[in-house]
């Protein structure tokens, strides 16, 4: 399978290398573009993939063609390559935003099958969350080759169009909600007299490994607190004290904040 990244930003390097991990990665060809020469050279030179500035020349050889671009470029990338877009490709956009309507009008019309998604940052360690919609075109088999794909970097989950910002409120911009949870957890961990790397390294690995408990047994997250939460315990005076906070509402805010200004990105 011939796999092409039209923007070898970093999370299109990311998922190079993911590929690169997986058990078929004997039977992939990748290659990339860049704006830029200079950068082209560099990124060949780093990933050990062909990499040009040609996006007509990597969508006529690739099989799946990856749009890795920001949302301001994506129209005027996808007129440029409309013409190579036939029925035996896939494109598969991890644009924000860019609803696969628009991708299949910018595109010409194409009758190449079209899928969107919305991967996180923690793709770049191999922990990422992908969420992935059918557009135009796409098939079953279009669905799972696009899944493989992004699960060399993560899990992924497939859900209807109509909920891609939600997912983006929720996948997409959670990282930057836990990373503030992590840094006020470091902060009171400081305040009662723990020095500052033990701090932080107590409320990441917490996180981590509460997160960890939720995935692994499958458990509701309110079954899991229970087991935490003794009678007459320190636990309960802590989530008292998040209530009173609001802590529960603010994330909720937060989420829904973001999956409104992933709408208003569409132009």
């Amino acid at each position: 399978m011939k796999i092409g990244i039209i923007g070898l930003g970093k999370m299109g390097e990311t998922i190079v290398q993911g590929l690169r991990r997986s058990p078929d990665a004997h039977a992939l060809s990748i290659s990339g573009t860049t704006r830029s020469a200079e950068s082209a050279a560099e990124a060949s030179k780093r990933l050990n993939i062909e990499c040009h500035t040609d996006n007509q020349k990597l969508a006529t050889a690739s099989d799946v063609i990856l749009l890795c671009v920001k949302p301001h470029q994506s129209e005027k990338v996808l007129r440029s390559i409309s013409e190579q877009l036939d029925s035996r490709k896939l494109l598969i956009s991890i644009v924000a935003s860019i609803t696969t309507e628009q991708l299949h009008d910018w595109s010409g019309k194409t009758p190449a099958a079209i899928i969107r998604t919305m991967p996180n940052t923690p793709c770049l360690i191999g922990e990422g969350m992908t969420v992935l919609c059918a557009g135009p075109g796409a098939e079953q088999n279009h669905v799972a080759k696009a899944k493989q794909i992004f699960e060399t970097v993560g899990k992924t989950a497939v859900i209807e169009e109509s909920l891609m910002d939600g997912a983006t409120g929720l996948s997409g911009c959670g990282p930057a909600y836990i990373y503030l949870i992590i840094e006020a957890l470091s902060e009171a961990g400081v305040k009662v007299g723990l020095p500052r790397k033990i701090s932080t390294l107590l409320a990441a690995q917490t996180l981590l490994g509460a997160s960890k408990m939720v995935l692994d047994r499958a458990a509701h997250p309110a079954a899991l607190k229970d087991e935490v939460t003794t009678p007459a315990g320190c636990t309960i005076d802590g989530l008292m004290a998040l209530e009173e906070g609001k802590l529960r509402v603010t994330l909720i805010k937060a989420v829904l904040a973001a999956a409104k200004r992933s709408k208003t990105l569409r132009g």
